[in-house]
């Protein structure tokens, strides 16, 4: 069964996908390359998205973690989750007995990648911080899979099931604790870090903050992407490329920061350009292009960034499984879909600032921040960047290896 089956039935038929799941064959090293390192990407990729590119805030305060420390969150974080699954797999092997079931290794780390189902894909709302609620749905539904799955697949009484949960909840927290603390030293601390949750057909989710829309066939649709970037990139590694050419055969490289540069304005909202940087690397096998500007200064500025992230940039298109707004006595924030690409504004009534984000079909993220510019000039500067055009950036092909 494919990672997108799997994933849909683990999500929406679970007692059905765990009887099937036990009988079917399988090895460690297909649960590990063929379904949790591909699902693990999504939360190490859209956490670094959401905290470095896009940023975190609103209402005149946004903080992004730095670019570098961003980077080396993100594989850290993958590289743990993957070792966390791995040892939740050791605890729920070694319990069995405890709770009146078998001990058997495969079967073990069978509940623990395929429990952690929920969690994984939920990090898509890592991308961004109004949807950060919906990160507890997605713990509390990876919880009730595991519950449903030790049973069936270690052979314990159903009537332990609630127990034998418990205790391994109980020993996930502790890693979980344990694994904060270690990407902690290498990320800074900002406010509203959270994760993220998926799983049902699309539906509306009413939050204290507001209702949230979640479009499981755009799900659906990445995770086919995330499959095929997987094959390119074992193929990549089976030809014995160097380290991270397998990720840059999974997309192509960015744009370049020229094009970008090129798509800063002279002037906005009647503001000239007064400074302007722009960096082009790549880190991990994965290219980076970012181009920004600052108009105006003192009390009065509008910054505009423009970043291609290459293959990690079109994962950004995962922002489009949702569709939020909010609204209190001070401010507004709201995300759409607009012909294909995601929308989110965020702006204060008082005109002290306003945002306007837009992820666009190929992953390029555009952003038009205003401090005391009111929101309907902000808007008119988003409109002075040919968006058609960078969706129609020719990223240059990435070396084979």
């Amino acid at each position: 069964m494919g990672l997108v089956e799997r994933a849909t039935a683990i999500l929406l038929r679970p007692r059905e996908a765990w009887a099937a799941i036990d009988t079917e064959p399988a090895t460690t090293g297909q649960l590990f390359t063929g379904y949790l390192m591909i699902l693990a990407a999504i939360p190490a990729v859209c956490g670094f998205i959401g905290l470095s590119l896009i940023g975190v805030g609103g209402m005149g305060y946004r903080f992004r973690v730095p670019f570098a420390s961003g980077l080396a969150s993100m594989v850290l974080s993958y590289v743990l989750s993957i070792i966390g699954v791995y040892v939740l797999s050791l605890v729920i092997n070694a319990l069995a007995p405890t709770f009146g079931g078998t001990r058997n290794p495969l079967q073990a780390l069978k509940v623990a990648v395929y429990a952690s189902t929920a969690a994984m894909l939920g990090g898509v709302f890592s991308l961004l911080p109004l949807l950060a609620i919906l990160g507890l749905v997605a713990a509390l539904y990876s919880l009730y899979l595991l519950y449903l799955g030790l049973p069936v697949l270690m052979r314990s009484p159903a009537a332990r099931a609630l127990p034998y949960t418990a205790v391994v909840v109980l020993a996930a927290l502790a890693m979980g604790l344990v694994m904060g603390a270690v990407v902690s030293l290498v990320t800074p601390s900002a406010p509203g870090l959270m994760g993220g949750s998926g799983g049902a057909p699309a539906v509306s989710i009413d939050t204290p903050q507001g209702r949230v829309t979640v479009d499981t066939a755009r799900l659906e649709e990445m995770g086919r992407k995330m499959q095929e970037a997987a094959d390119k990139a074992t193929q990549a590694a089976q030809s014995g490329g160097a380290p991270g050419a397998g990720a840059a055969a999974a997309g192509t490289s960015s744009a370049g920061v020229a094009a970008l540069k090129a798509a800063l304005p002279a002037s906005v909202a009647g503001l000239p350009r007064t400074s302007f940087n722009v960096h082009d690397g790549a880190a991990l096998g994965l290219a980076i292009s970012q181009a920004e500007a600052e108009y105006g200064s003192g009390e009065r500025t509008v910054n505009v960034s423009i970043v291609d992230g290459g293959p990690m940039g079109q994962l950004a298109q995962m922002a489009g499984l949702v569709q939020g707004e909010s609204e209190t006595q001070d401010s507004v924030e709201k995300t759409w879909q607009d012909n294909g690409r995601t929308m989110q504004q965020s702006y204060a009534k008082d005109g002290s600032h306003a945002e306007l984000r837009a992820i666009l079909k190929n992953g390029v993220l555009v952003s038009v921040e205003g401090t005391n510019v009111p929101f309907d000039q902000v808007q008119a500067a988003m409109a002075q960047i040919d968006l058609g055009a960078l969706e129609r950036l020719q990223r240059p092909a990435a070396k084979q290896p």
